[in-house]
């Protein structure tokens, strides 16, 4: 008997998935348990709906993201940051204040954990990357100021 996976099942299969199983097992364990649905054409066509919206969500997340990093390439963030003698820095710059910077500049919004660059103790222009998605990331420059 075919049916459609409600749930994750160990050894059979993950959500969504239409899997062959024997009539007694549907019968007496999956169907009871609402673990799974007889594979008629109604659940073959809600099954097909799912499918294509999660195709098209994550087309829509892609775009997104590719757009974003094609805002972002290349492109220069000015932080303005206090210091001390020599040039070195009350603290450092963090992934927070770079975030809020893209924010403020180029009107981006991007989460901060996604931000990695190296540690930012003195001015300068600094090397910073945001993955966006995977596969997608976009490289640009954190330059520091002095007041």
């Amino acid at each position: 008997m075919k049916v459609v996976l409600n749930d994750d099942v160990k050894a059979l299969g993950k959500k969504g998935e239409m899997v062959n199983v024997s009539d007694g097992y549907a019968r007496n364990f999956l169907f009871p348990r609402k673990l799974a649905v007889e594979a008629n054409a109604q659940a073959l066509n809600e099954l097909k709906n799912r499918e294509n919206a999660k195709r098209h969500k994550l087309d829509t997340e892609t775009a997104a993201a590719k757009e974003t990093a094609a805002v972002l390439e290349g492109k220069t963030v000015k932080l303005v940051a206090r210091a001390g003698s020599q040039g070195r820095l009350f603290g450092s710059v963090t992934a927070k204040e770079v975030a809020e910077q893209l924010h403020r500049e180029l009107g981006v919004e991007v989460d901060k954990r996604k931000i990695s660059m190296d540690d930012v103790k003195n001015f300068g222009t600094y090397p910073a990357e945001i993955k966006l998605y995977p596969g997608i990331a976009a490289h640009f420059f954190v330059a520091v100021t002095g007041e």
